[in-house]
């Protein structure tokens, strides 16, 4: 298939059978591939169900028409959710996403677990409760796993930016200090580089009690040294005053190495955390986005039989059929669909022209036309 000219959306369609389905199949087939393939068609095939009263039909409509919103939403949370674990690699968010066309009709011939042979309010519980599950699942998990993200970047802020912000835990040495010392403290001063030669002529006189030759630079970023310098303690306040005329900071820094040490073991237990839940969560992402991705084929499944026999009426008898229009023939498609279709609705032919809004025809956002159509738009599972 040439990725270029395919959208990955679908339209779900149902028209009445002729003498048989497989006629009403082979028509619309037809017609469709007859000028250049307008779209890639399968038949959608969905068990018989048993048909309760009007009234109960009209129901299950609505209820299925939120259902079908409620289902789409967390197919749509799933993905993005697996976007946003898989972070560098958004390329891979597809592979992991079963949302090809070829997929979807084998997973719908596979699954037909939701149904009971009666059309009552069985399958849609069933439904919800396991898409509620799902979406429930997904808080926690999102949630627990947000946190940890959270908390890692949060410590990853705190070594990175600049030498006046940054931890300098996995920077600084024992031996860069005088440590234990009654008389004696090392001080840690950033240095701009453009300051640097005034530093190195400057510092043993900026107080009195300065060790001589007691300043090294300990690391380097962009645009400042981090250089250490040992002086008598009394001398410490008068230093940093002079210090700072000139634009050297001295940072406040007391080296302790059972902090750091600390500092350094939470950074790997929550990286190694991290990396140990990661597997199992896109996995689990995987999996859950194919049952709610499944699911909600089954809802629109359903939906189509409900509405095919609201409006073709009975004995069911109606073929369902799957669509993937070309990109650029779409406009041409619904022409063709049109003119196959229009004799359905006595009413359809003044629609189609109508510009105005008819009401009672925004039959809750969803275009109308002769034929039973829904629209699965695949586009939504897409991350660039």
């Amino acid at each position: 298939q040439d990725k270029g000219t395919k959208m990955t959306e679908f339209w779900l369609i149902s028209a009445p059978g002729e003498k048989t389905c497989q006629q009403t199949w082979e028509k619309l087939h037809a017609a469709t591939t007859k000028h250049n393939n307008l779209s890639t068609n399968s038949k959608f095939n969905i068990p018989d169900l048993k048909v309760g009263t009007l009234d109960v039909l009209v129901g299950l409509s609505d209820e299925l028409a939120k259902l079908d919103a409620f289902v789409e939403s967390v197919v749509k949370k799933v993905a993005q959710y697996m976007a946003d674990v898989l972070e560098d690699s958004k390329d891979k968010v597809q592979e992991n996403l079963l949302a090809n066309g070829g997929l979807l009709e084998q997973q719908w011939q596979a699954e037909h677990k939701f149904y009971s042979s009666s059309l009552d309010t069985t399958p849609f519980l069933f439904i919800f409760k396991g898409v509620n599950q799902i979406d429930n699942d997904l808080k926690a998990r999102a949630s627990a796993y947000n946190n940890l993200k959270g908390n890692l970047q949060n410590l990853e802020r705190k070594n990175a930016g600049s030498l006046l912000t940054r931890s300098l835990a996995d920077i600084v040495k024992k031996e860069d200090f005088v440590l234990d010392s009654e008389y004696l403290v090392t001080l840690l001063v950033i240095v701009p580089k453009l300051n640097y030669n005034d530093w190195v002529k400057q510092y043993e006189t900026l107080a009195e009690m300065v060790v001589p030759r007691s300043s090294n630079v300990l690391f380097e970023d962009q645009d400042s040294y981090l250089c250490n310098v040992t002086l008598f303690r009394k001398a410490v306040d008068d230093f940093k005053h002079k210090a700072r005329e000139y634009k050297f900071m001295v940072r406040d820094f007391q080296y302790n190495e059972e902090e750091m040490k600390a500092d350094k073991e939470e950074m790997n237990r929550l990286s190694t955390d991290k990396k140990k839940q990661f597997g199992p969560l896109v996995r689990w992402l995987k999996v859950n986005f194919s049952e709610a991705f499944i699911a909600w084929i089954h809802v629109k499944a359903l939906r189509v039989f409900v509405e095919s026999v609201l409006r073709y009426g009975l004995p069911v008898n109606f073929q369902a059929m799957l669509l993937q229009p070309n990109k650029k023939t779409m406009k041409k498609l619904r022409e063709v669909l049109y003119d196959l279709y229009k004799h359905l609705d006595s009413s359809a032919a003044a629609i189609i022209d109508a510009t105005m809004d008819i009401p009672g025809l925004n039959l809750s956002q969803q275009e109308y036309y002769p034929y039973v159509y829904y629209k699965i738009d695949c586009n939504l599972l897409e991350f660039k």
